[in-house]
């Protein structure tokens, strides 16, 4: 990522007068869309139909992420998709087809400044988007400031020159530092694509629920954004994977949430090749190598896919990686095999059990303490992954105020590992069209809540007369809260 660290140092005035620089985005529910963008150069573009992403956010730095298309929405008329298409029809290019967002050339600027002092505006300086990452840049902001709102604008024009033809506005907060008492609020939500949406036009439901029902200071995404192998097309190809990518993210449901809520995103066996996919696996003309750096071009991604983050005095979170250090599925069980990897593996060991944060979350694309069906084979609830399981559930079951949240089920369910009492959320699919693959006849006695539908899950961390406590809720996708479990930190 060459790229990140360019720019205007933190507190130098921007070149042009901030008082223009904030433009309220009004959202448009119609057959065109609606963009949370300002069109200042006609119809001549470029533009912006991908939305932005704000990711990675820290106590001083976050990274965002941003596309230049030739269209201002994804294109509703073109020729729809047949089931079984694992390739452009013949004669056609992906500007022909149904939703398409075809990248563009062009240049990017960024500014932003903390929403209660607009006079410290920064101005970053014009880049050009790089073709060879789908027309897309990364910045990464640095330098700025714990438990602080900042808003943000950013421009594109055409290469050549001249005024921006596109302006979206966005906004994030930074994590309060690791001593700072403050509350805390984000969502977790895994497992959906854009067949399985619930609105047509607009998307998702989950997305402007946590918005009304929730307002997090963040997202995180445990995995399965989108799948390359399910039809319409079947994303055998490097242009259908990030056509793929970019139909998903030009929904306005999501172009109005990723551009103001920070967000944290993971991937899992179906944003890389197919179902269960391990290191060495091919897709089509996709390899393996190639499907982790399209997943890297598509997401406001660090250096590392295993990271910890702090907020606060009273919540640091671990999110794991579950695909690139693994053991094939069918290697036999033992202590050699893995999922995590040695490194990360002791990484996590290590940071967990020295940190200080009064709660301790983990988050793992998929189930720890299960239990799953019988007949899959890839993770850590499962038969053939038992010795790894035990070591980690026996490990975060004898860490106080420790929980696990998970993805990658289509249901939502509170477990705890009788043995252990490593206790595990899943946050379910993202629509109830994509929820399933379980059945209430299931349930054991590990579960303390089973629901065989669609929805998110959201965290609170919180002081109550000076004591913290965590709140983890199971919503709907309308955010509707369908299971609640409140604890009070163990001393």
């Amino acid at each position: 990522m060459p790229n990140l660290n360019d720019g205007v140092p933190i507190g130098e005035e921007a070149p042009l007068p901030m008082r223009n620089f904030i433009t309220t985005a009004t959202f448009y529910l119609s057959i065109t869309l609606f963009v949370a963008l300002l069109n200042t150069n006609g119809d001549e573009g470029p533009f912006m139909a991908s939305g932005i992403k704000i990711g990675e956010v820290d106590q001083t730095s976050a990274i965002i992420w941003a596309r230049l298309t030739e269209n201002e929405n994804y294109r509703l008329d073109g020729r729809e998709w047949e089931k079984d298409d694992e390739a452009l029809p013949a004669g056609l290019s992906i500007g022909d087809m149904q939703y398409s967002a075809v990248g563009s050339e062009g240049d990017i600027r960024i500014s932003y400044w903390p929403t209660q002092s607009p006079s410290k505006a920064a101005s970053l300086q014009w880049m050009p988007v790089n073709p060879k990452a789908n027309f897309s840049v990364k910045y990464k902001l640095e330098n700025l400031v714990p438990n602080t709102e900042y808003a943000l604008r950013i421009e594109g024009r055409p290469n050549a020159g001249g005024s921006s033809s596109v302006e979206i506005s966005g906004s994030f907060k930074t994590a309060p530092s690791r001593d700072e008492v403050a509350p805390v609020k984000f969502v977790l939500v895994t497992c959906h694509d854009f067949p399985r949406r619930d609105d047509l036009i607009n998307g998702h439901y989950i997305y402007p629920s946590m918005l009304d029902r929730v307002d997090p200071d963040f997202l995180v995404h445990a995995g399965d954004i989108e799948y390359y192998d399910k039809p319409g097309p079947w994303a055998k190809t490097e242009a259908l994977a990030y056509y793929k990518w970019d139909r998903l993210f030009g929904l306005p449901n999501f172009r109005e949430f990723y551009r103001q809520i920070p967000s944290y995103f993971m991937k899992d066996d179906h944003d890389l090749l197919k179902n269960d996919s391990v290191p060495g696996d091919t897709y089509g003309e996709l390899t393996w190598d190639r499907g982790i750096e399209i997943f890297n071009e598509t997401f406001p991604m660090g250096e590392l896919p295993y990271r910890s983050v702090r907020w606060g005095k009273d919540l640091q979170i671990w999110l794991m990686e579950s695909r690139e250090y693994r053991s094939a599925n069918n290697s036999p069980d033992g202590p050699d095999k893995t999922i995590w990897g040695k490194v990360q593996k002791e990484w996590f060991f290590d940071t967990f059990a020295n940190s200080d944060a009064t709660f301790r979350i983990v988050i793992n694309p998929n189930p720890i303490v299960g239990p799953d069906r019988e007949k899959k084979k890839d993770n850590h609830a499962n038969s053939n992954f038992t010795y790894e399981g035990d070591e980690l559930r026996a490990f975060i079951g004898s860490q106080k105020n420790a929980f696990i949240l998970n993805g990658d089920r289509h249901w939502q369910y509170v477990s705890v590992d009788e043995k252990t009492g490593a206790r595990e959320y899943s946050c379910g699919a993202g629509s109830d069209i994509h929820a399933g693959g379980f059945k209430q006849s299931l349930r054991s006695s590990k579960h303390r809540f089973l629901r065989i539908k669609g929805g998110f899950l959201s965290v609170t961390v919180e002081r109550d007369s000076g004591s913290p406590r965590i709140s983890l809720r199971h919503h709907d996708v309308h955010g509707e809260v369908v299971n609640e479990d409140i604890f009070l930190s163990k001393n």
